[in-house]
């Protein structure tokens, strides 16, 4: 059996991190609406759209992985790596304790899942279940009461994703977004235990081993 391989690098490997494509097919919106099932207190409807397109984040100005060390100082962020065979196929970074970050709000009890991302050829196969699960642990070692995520109304995979992981959608913003007007920021939080156990930083960098689902 194949197996998926979790390791924590340091931030200077974003530029190897970038080389996992984020993309993926909008195909549906959701709708804060009146109709729809409540999530987190608001009414969600999910619309098919007549065209669908492909959404890249890493083609929008300045948010392509390589360019976070120019705007922030990520050396108090987590970065970790997905590996199957030796091939990176994931990787997720966590942001914490950098003030110029809006959405950790100041707090050090805060940290922000900024990037998720999967090869396409392996989504849906727990990869980023393990990889949510490592920031997870991340953020509560370093005694964080919540994990934060972002992401809109027009990735619908992510909202799945972030709900059936136990996140609570908390807020939206119509107004996010000047240049993608018809985009709609949904804020995430996940409430996180206090750890019971030392960090498990050591077995971290050896890689934690995970059977991949097939």
């Amino acid at each position: 059996m194949r197996r998926l391989v979790i390791r924590e690098e340091s931030s200077v490997t974003l530029d190897h991190y970038a080389s996992v494509p984020i993309a993926f097919e909008v195909r549906s919106v959701l709708d804060v609406s009146s109709t729809g099932a409540t999530v987190g207190g608001f009414e969600l409807s999910e619309r098919v759209i007549d065209t669908p397109y492909l959404k890249d984040y890493d083609d929008i100005d300045d948010e392509h992985p390589s360019r976070w060390m120019n705007r922030f100082n990520v050396t108090t962020w987590g970065v970790f790596a997905a590996y199957i065979d030796g091939e990176r196929i994931g990787g997720a970074v966590v942001a914490f304790d950098t003030p110029n970050v809006r959405l950790l709000d100041g707090r050090r009890d805060l940290a922000l899942l900024w990037d998720i991302r999967v090869a396409p050829a392996v989504r849906g196969r727990g990869v980023g279940a393990a990889l949510f699960h490592a920031a997870e642990e991340w953020a509560a070692e370093r005694e964080c009461m919540q994990l934060k995520a972002e992401t809109q109304n027009v990735n619908v995979p992510a909202c799945s994703f972030y709900a059936r992981h136990g996140c609570k959608l908390v807020a939206i913003d119509r107004l996010a977004y000047p240049a993608l007007p018809e985009e709609i920021q949904f804020i995430w939080c996940k409430d996180l235990p206090r750890p019971h156990r030392p960090p498990r930083r050591a077995s971290r960098a050896s890689g934690t081993h995970i059977p991949l689902l097939e």
